[in-house]
C-alpha cells in the first residue's frame, strides 16, 4: 500500500507539525507532501522523507510569505499528483485537503480548523488591511472560500482536533468528524519552584491578544513575562509599562522552563485547540484563560480539582476579575492534579485514537503501520534528542 501524509505548509515549528510528525511515525514509509518548506520548519524526524512541495515552492517569495498567495492555493494543491497513493492523510488548517485523490483511494483528514480567515474570522482579518490589499483581499477570499467547501467533499473522512472546531466543519463542510485531541510533550516536562510573576507565550499576533494581558497587568501592577515574538511586537512593547518583561523567541528547554516556574499562564485567545494552555498544566500551572474555543477542552475550571479559572469575555475588566479571585483562591490548586489532567493529551493516547480512525476508515492500512510501541519510542526518542 502507498501511503503520503500532507501538511499544509512546514514553515515554522508548532503544533500543527508536530501533530503532522506523529502522524507520520505511524506509517514510516509514506511520503511527505505539502505546499511550501523550509527546512528549519520540517521536523528533523521527517528530514530523511520524501517530500514533494508545489509549484509555490519555486516563486520567489512564496516560503515566508506564503499567505499572501491565496488566490493561488486552489491551482497549487489541484497540480499536486496524488494518485499513486492509496491512502492519503492529511494534516490540516489549509487548502491542502483538496488535492485530487484517485476515486478508489482513501483520504484521511485530520483538521486544525477550516482556514479562519476565510471563515469564522474573515472581518478580523479584512480589518486588519487597507485600500488595495483589503479590496483584493475580498475579491480573492469568495472565490477561495467556495473551493475550500468543494474541497472538502473530497475527503473520505474527517477528524477534528477538538469540539470547537468538529463544530466548525460541520457548520462550514457539513461534515461530521471524529474528535482526537493533539498530544503534547510531556516528556519535557519541568517541575520547578513557580516566582511571583504571570507568563503569556506564542506568536505575537493580533488574535492573540496579548495587548489584555498587558493591560490588565499594567493595572494591576503585576509582573508579566511574555515569551515569543511576531509582527504585532512592536507595537505590544508601546503598551508595556515597566512590569512586563519581553523574552523573544525561546527555545522548547527555555520555553518549558518559564512554564514551570510562572505563579499561572495568562491565555486570552479564542483557539481551535490551544497547546499553550496544557503545556503550562503539564508543569503543574494554572491557567486563566477566555472561557470560549478550546479552552474549554483544556482547562477545567468547574472540576472537583480545577486546573485554572476562565474570564467571559475579551475584556480588561473582565480579565481583572479573573486574575483577582485566582489570587483568592489560590492556594487552592494542586499541582498533582493539574499534571494529571495534562497526561490525558499525551502522546500515546493521540497514537492510539488516530491508529483507531484510521483502521476504521482503512482496514488495510494495518499493513503499511508501525506497531504502536514503536511510534511511542520513536517520539521519546525524538524528544530527547531536541530537548538535549
Amino acid at each position: 500500500m502507498r501511503v503520503a501524509i500532507l501538511h499544509h505548509w512546514f514553515v515554522t515549528r508548532g503544533g500543527g507539525e508536530r501533530v503532522a510528525e506523529c502522524i507520520a511515525s505511524l506509517f514510516p514509509g509514506a511520503d511527505l507532501i505539502t505546499l511550501v518548506s523550509a527546512d528549519s520548519g520540517l521536523p528533523e524526524s521527517l528530514k530523511d522523507r520524501k517530500l514533494t512541495t508545489s509549484y509555490l515552492q519555486n516563486i520567489p517569495g512564496a516560503v515566508s510569505h506564503h499567505r499572501q498567495f491565496l488566490p493561488l492555493y486552489p491551482s497549487a494543491v489541484e497540480h499536486l499528483d496524488v494518485r499513486e497513493y492509496d491512502l492519503i492523510v492529511s494534516s490540516d488548517s489549509g487548502p491542502i485537503k483538496g488535492v485530487l485523490k484517485r476515486e478508489d483511494a482513501t483520504h484521511l483528514c485530520y483538521c486544525h480548523s477550516p482556514m479562519r480567515y476565510l471563515w469564522d474570522a474573515y472581518d478580523q482579518y479584512r480589518n486588519q488591511m487597507y485600500g488595495p490589499a483589503r479590496l483584493a483581499f475580498t475579491l480573492t477570499a469568495k472565490y477561495v472560500r467556495d473551493w475550500d467547501a468543494l474541497a472538502a467533499r473530497r475527503v473520505t473522512a474527517f477528524a477534528a482536533n477538538s469540539n470547537y472546531v468538529a463544530d466548525r466543519i460541520s457548520r462550514y463542510y457539513g461534515r461530521e468528524s471524529t474528535v482526537i485531541h493533539p498530544p503534547i510533550d510531556l516528556q519535557r516536562v519541568r517541575i520547578l519552584e513557580p516566582q511571583d510573576h504571570y507568563l503569556a507565550a506564542g506568536r505575537l499576533v493580533f488574535y492573540k491578544r496579548t495587548d489584555l494581558l498587558i493591560a490588565a497587568c499594567n493595572r494591576l501592577n503585576r509582573p508579566l513575562r511574555i515569551a515569543g515574538t511576531g509582527p504585532e511586537e512592536a507595537r505590544l512593547r508601546k503598551l508595556a509599562g515597566p512590569n512586563v518583561t519581553f523574552l523573544g523567541e525561546l527555545s522548547d528547554e527555555d520555553l518549558w522552563n518559564e512554564y514551570a516556574r510562572a505563579r499561572a499562564l495568562l491565555f486570552a485567545a479564542d483557539e481551535d485547540f490551544g497547546m499553550v494552555p496544557l503545556e503550562a498544566q503539564a508543569c503543574g500551572r494554572p491557567v486563566i484563560a477566555y472561557g470560549a474555543g478550546g479552552s474549554l477542552e483544556t482547562v477545567d475550571a468547574y472540576g472537583d480539582q480545577p486546573t485554572g479559572v476562565y474570564f467571559p469575555s475579551q475584556s480588561e475588566d473582565a480579565l481583572i476579575a479573573a486574575i483577582e479571585h485566582f489570587e483568592s483562591i489560590e492556594s487552592s490548586f494542586c499541582s498533582t492534579a493539574i499534571q494529571k489532567h495534562a497526561e490525558n493529551f499525551a502522546t500515546p493516547i493521540f497514537l492510539q485514537q488516530m491508529r483507531d480512525f484510521v483502521l476504521s476508515h482503512a482496514p488495510q492500512a494495518m499493513e503499511a503501520m508501525a506497531p504502536l510501541e514503536e511510534c511511542v519510542a520513536l517520539e521519546r526518542s525524538t524528544l530527547l534528542r531536541t530537548v538535549s
